[in-house]
């Protein structure tokens, strides 16, 4: 299954889930979620999801549902404006929440210290971004967090490139 989560302003999301839908009549696998009207705290960093309740975030808000989702899906697609470069806070606030995916236990692979992830399949992450992004940044960003989680990257894209981010899709 492919996720895409928008967090724009402009729900760009909608625009590229059109352009997979209309290219590809087997996107049944496919699915988008707008967090416009979904409260999604930041991770406190309590680590309740690794000691108290394993795999459950403990914050009572709009994300469980939304990590249920990412944790089922092969491809997470991540939809964000940028400011300063980077991806905007609610699309960080969806990614720092992702710590449930992984134990709190440690592991040494390939020389760098990895946690030890929690359930066998992990989603692959790509982004998707408006505005003046740092590209280069955020593709470096977008590989170290698929390296933690223990997938990999499907790369980063300037809406603008919609059409190519696409193609990698399905």
């Amino acid at each position: 299954m492919v996720l895409m989560v928008d967090t724009t302003a402009d729900h760009v999301g909608k625009v590229i889930a059109g352009e997979l839908l209309c290219r590809d009549e087997n996107a049944a696998g496919f699915e988008l979620v707008d967090t416009a009207g979904l409260h999604i705290s930041h991770c406190v960093g309590c680590n309740y999801c690794w000691l108290k309740t394993p795999g459950a975030c403990a914050i009572p808000d709009d994300y469980e549902p939304v990590l249920r989702k990412i944790s089922a899906a092969d491809q997470v697609w991540l939809v964000s404006d940028t400011h300063f470069g980077f991806i905007s806070w609610q699309t960080k606030n969806i990614v720092d929440r992702i710590m449930p995916l992984v134990t709190m236990y440690l592991k040494f692979k390939d020389g760098q210290m990895r946690h030890v992830m929690r359930y066998g399949h992990q989603p692959d992450i790509g982004i998707i971004y408006t505005g003046d992004g740092d590209q280069a940044y955020l593709e470096r960003w977008c590989q170290r967090t698929a390296l933690n989680i223990g997938s990999r990257s499907l790369g980063v894209f300037p809406e603008s490139n919609g059409k190519k981010a696409v193609s990698c899709m399905l």
